[in-house]
């Protein structure tokens, strides 16, 4: 499928030495592809597809706290 393509394209980009813009864009391509494989997911039950999300939203949360910067204590 197109979706499942475009979700490993997206797992196996580079993201190093990207902009801020980049990585907004980046964050909500991640979100999107998210919720369309979980819609997908929630009429098959496909163990591969939860997997596919699993490294997305990884992926996310990795940019998301690089967006977000580090925090003080």
């Amino acid at each position: 499928m197109e979706l499942i393509e475009r979700a490993l394209e997206f797992e196996s980009r580079k993201m190093s030495h990207m902009s801020t813009s980049d990585r907004v864009a980046a964050s909500r391509e991640a979100k999107e592809l998210i919720l369309a494989i979980n819609e997908i997911y929630k009429e098959t039950k496909d163990t591969k597809l939860m997997d596919i999300m699993k490294l997305l939203t990884e992926k996310k949360r990795k940019i998301e706290k690089r967006l977000k910067g580090a925090t003080d204590i």
